[in-house]
């Protein structure tokens, strides 16, 4: 879709409504973090954020979410939320990136969510996916999900007139990222490892002299990688992902959600078209953001806030005085 024929409600407004969306998401989850439940810290933070949705004066299903319908409470793949009386939209939303580090109080837990006009979102099924990203200001085609970690890693360093030495690239801990991980080192890289959390990850190319995160490479979920999709639209990044499809079963399910390419290389714009609004509160201290706060008289969050439309972030620091709605 062309971003010019935007739907009319996907406004200002409704960017700001967004933010509170992810707030009370991250402080309910914030509440439980370092107490090792992953799935209280997740199932707090799924009602905060369905409660506030249903506020929103939008008519919004969810693309990607906590899972499939028979899996509720959780938001569900299908579900519709909303007030109605506004813009029919996609919602691609995680109430806790990050559940296992929230769980340990570790680095980069967010409340994240986008919303798209309808039919903007791709609805990826539940696998891994194979991701580089990294954020604006590049010629177009920089990155190549088929070049090697060294050429790609030599290409962004040229692109920055930096030397190799002075990039870094935040790869997700995994065993499975042993070889990506010896790859660019051996390149002359620098790494950050992640425990977590993917979607900062990615978003934190986005503004690399803040974070020190200029490129995203690895294996994650295909969920998080149409999140932070979304968030790279807004800022004009760059991403390309494709999916991990390697037992019959993940092909058959790839197949019902309507991939019919399972080798495709999905660009961002693939991923996440249209106009979308973008939102993430931190939960625990981050790279980006700040995490909950807790005061004596009120609570504290951090939320950034991306329009693709006009191609803007938000920093948000908020200082919630009436802790009782929390």
């Amino acid at each position: 879709m062309n971003e010019s024929m935007h739907t009319p409600g996907l406004t200002r407004e409704l960017s700001l409504e967004l933010a509170r969306v992810t707030e009370r998401a991250a402080v309910a989850a914030a509440r439980l973090r370092g107490r090792g439940d992953e799935k209280a810290a997740d199932q707090v933070a799924v009602d905060a954020m369905r409660a506030e949705l249903n506020r929103l004066p939008i008519a919004g299903t969810v693309v990607i979410g906590e899972g499939e319908r028979d899996e509720a409470p959780m938001l569900y793949i299908g579900e519709e939320v909303g007030a109605g009386g506004g813009p029919a939209v996609d919602i691609a939303l995680d109430p806790l990136e990050g559940t296992t580090v929230c769980a340990k109080n570790q680095p980069n837990s967010l409340a994240v969510i986008a919303i798209a006009t309808k039919g903007s979102l791709l609805n990826a099924p539940d696998v891994y996916m194979e991701k580089i990203a990294v954020g604006p200001g590049y010629p177009d085609g920089l990155i190549d999900i088929d070049a090697t970690p060294a050429e790609n890693i030599y290409a962004l360093a040229n692109a920055k007139n930096v030397p190799v030495n002075e990039i870094t690239a935040c790869i997700l801990d995994r065993p499975r990222h042993a070889a990506l991980i010896e790859a660019v080192r051996d390149a002359g890289a620098a790494i950050r490892l992640i425990g977590d959390g993917d979607v900062a990850g990615v978003i934190d190319t986005t503004d690399p002299e803040d974070t020190g995160i200029d490129i995203y490479i690895g294996t994650g979920g295909a969920p998080e990688g149409v999140l932070a999709a979304a968030a790279l639209r807004c800022v004009g990044g760059q991403m390309l992902g494709r999916l991990v499809l390697d037992t019959d079963e993940k092909l058959a399910r790839a197949e019902r959600m309507g991939v019919d390419d399972p080798r495709r290389i999905y660009s961002i714009m693939d991923m996440a078209s249209g106009d979308v609004l973008f939102a993430a509160t931190g939960v625990t201290d981050g790279n980006m953001l700040a995490g909950v706060r807790f005061a004596r008289n009120y609570i504290q969050t951090e939320t950034i806030v991306m329009r693709s439309r006009s191609q803007t972030i938000r920093e948000i620091t908020a200082r919630h005085l009436d802790m009782d709605k929390f």
